[in-house]
């Protein structure tokens, strides 16, 4: 691991391929790819232009290089909202953000990069006013688990998501 600085910056439209690409890595060189649903070019292209999305990325101080990703989603009202899997009145489904993806490259790994992803994620949309932060992971997948748990999310129910997927649902309100 060595002494690898890395910062995290808000994501640009542009950097779209390069969310895609370390997303598609990432999930190629899983062994248990259902843990994991990747998203496309298309998608990622959609939320960052659209302004649905923002985007966070993990940058290797050294060489510029972006070691980790993520994406966070603002679903409104639409029926993809988890806050319908919670039962929140209408007025407050517009106060729920999905913690959507994270990737970390294998060799980056070691550098709490996800967390740090999420924190800044958090900081940035709390500012806006959200106050329902969700987000889901397979039952089995211990290492997302964990890392989601210790960032004060808790387990609010397993289900079926993105269409057919066995999902851990979970949630951190302020």
């Amino acid at each position: 691991m060595g002494d690898r600085e890395f910062r995290i910056e808000k994501a640009v439209c542009e950097d779209y391929k390069i969310f895609a690409d370390i997303i598609q890595n990432v999930w190629q060189a899983m062994a248990k790819k259902e843990w994991y649903v990747a998203d496309n070019a298309e998608y990622t292209y959609r939320m960052l232009t659209t302004g649905q999305g923002q985007g966070y990325k993990a940058v290797e101080e050294e060489t510029g290089a972006v070691a980790g990703v993520f994406m966070a989603v603002v679903p409104g009202v639409h029926e993809s909202n988890m806050g319908y899997d919670m039962g929140l009145p209408q007025e407050e489904l517009s106060l729920v953000v999905h913690m959507d993806s994270v990737a970390v490259l294998p060799e980056c790994r070691g550098h709490r990069l996800q967390k740090r992803l999420m924190e800044a994620a958090e900081a940035d949309l709390r500012e806006r006013g959200f106050r329902y932060f969700m987000c889901t992971v397979h039952p089995d997948n211990c290492y997302s688990r964990n890392n989601i748990i210790s960032q004060g999310y808790k387990s609010m129910m397993i289900k079926e998501k993105y269409g057919g997927y066995v999902r851990e649902v979970f949630l951190k309100k302020y």
